[in-house]
């Protein structure tokens, strides 16, 4: 496959990964089928069960059981996004460079090693959008704690403290306020730590230095990161929005009531929805990754001279496509079965042996030695 080591526009790497995609789908779309699968499955056995407990054909009790059931399917869940990424992060990488990627090469080269990506993921979610989730929790936490008890949110009918309702407009108020500069504080940090998941799979880091790898090598991008991560939701969600206007559809007809099979109907789409949109982000990063070491370390001469045999393969760059192994061809061929001349045993007999070459010619003071020829 032809590659494109070189320093790439935003056009181009968005090309790029519509190319790349193209031309390995049935790969990555594979890859994500094995989260979007067991999601499908999960989420028809809890709308299975949602409809026992509500036709009443099982204990009321069942309910903590659907409970349950949802946390240990979203804890399973976010396990499966992680290892899709990072196996198509690898195959990203290996196709973007000219190698062959399969579902399972690209799963056997990442599995060994999930509990760092999925650690390095956890890391930098918590560390972008952590003021995000505890401004959140915190009103939360105070509607239950102090607003629900003073009957604020009551019913209309029912008298209620006008104190608590004073002090909770105040709060919402404080919490607008300070959701948008902890947004914008999530939003600076993801596009800090947007490539290192790519450094970690490639280049095999730790988590600590593929997020101190990221912020090097994001640094004079994270606009144009910004701008790619900006327009590939706005296609999933252009997608999803098609894909779903039926269900949105039914629900807004029967006011929130819909039949069993079309929660069902909804979940098989999702299921496609999410196989098929699912590796579009990581292949732009990882794209994203490969320009940022091209334009800061000169990444695309390291390949081709690597490529070229002129350097040690690098440890922290995929290893150079190998050359064909002739060990199994067939010997009868004109390539292989053609006499060497300059042989003396296979030398024609009816031409003088030739004498051997010297391996130095003496021209005055200076030596010049013939260059010897690779092994």
């Amino acid at each position: 496959m032809e590659t494109q080591i070189r320093p790439l526009t935003l056009g181009e790497i968005l090309d790029r990964t519509a190319q790349l995609y193209r031309s390995n789908f049935l790969v990555f779309a594979g890859i994500f089928s094995a989260y979007a699968g067991v999601g499908l499955v999960l989420n028809l056995l809890q709308l299975g069960l949602a409809e026992l407990i509500k036709g009443g054909h099982t204990p009321s009790k069942l309910s903590w059981v659907l409970i349950s059931t949802a946390l240990i399917e979203w804890v399973l869940l976010v396990l499966l996004l992680g290892a899709a990424i990072a196996a198509v992060s690898q195959a990203v990488a290996w196709v973007h460079l000219g190698q062959p990627a399969t579902i399972r090469t690209a799963y056997s080269a990442t599995l060994p090693r999930f509990g760092r990506y999925l650690w390095l993921m956890t890391v930098t979610t918590f560390l972008a959008w952590i003021p995000t989730a505890l401004l959140y929790l915190g009103y939360f936490g105070f509607i239950f704690i102090y607003v629900r008890p003073k009957g604020v949110l009551a019913h209309p009918n029912t008298p209620a403290n006008s104190q608590a309702a004073v002090v909770l407009g105040l709060v919402s108020i404080a919490l607008l306020l300070l959701a948008l500069p902890a947004f914008a504080y999530g939003v600076v940090m993801t596009l800090r730590y947007a490539l290192a998941l790519p450094a970690c799979v490639v280049e095999n880091l730790k988590a600590r230095n593929a997020i101190r790898r990221s912020i090097e090598l994001s640094k004079g991008a994270r606009g144009r990161i910004f701008i790619l991560f900006l327009l590939i939701g706005v296609i999933k969600l252009g997608l999803l929005l098609v894909a779903q206007a039926f269900f949105f559809a039914a629900v807004f007809k029967n006011h929130g009531q819909v039949a069993p099979w079309v929660n069902a109907l909804s979940q098989v789409v999702a299921f496609f929805t999410n196989t098929f949109l699912g590796p579009i982000g990581a292949t732009g990063i990882t794209l994203f990754y490969y320009d940022q070491r091209v334009r800061k370390e000169g990444f695309d001469i390291e390949w081709m001279m690597q490529s070229a045999g002129l350097t040690a393969p690098d440890a922290t760059a995929p290893a150079a496509p190998a050359p064909p192994d002739i060990s199994h061809q067939d010997v009868s061929s004109p390539a292989l079965s053609h006499p060497d001349l300059s042989h003396p045993d296979l030398s024609h007999p009816d031409l003088p042996p030739q004498d051997p070459a010297p391996a130095s010619l003496a021209l005055g003071d200076s030596e010049v030695v013939p260059p010897t020829e690779p092994a």
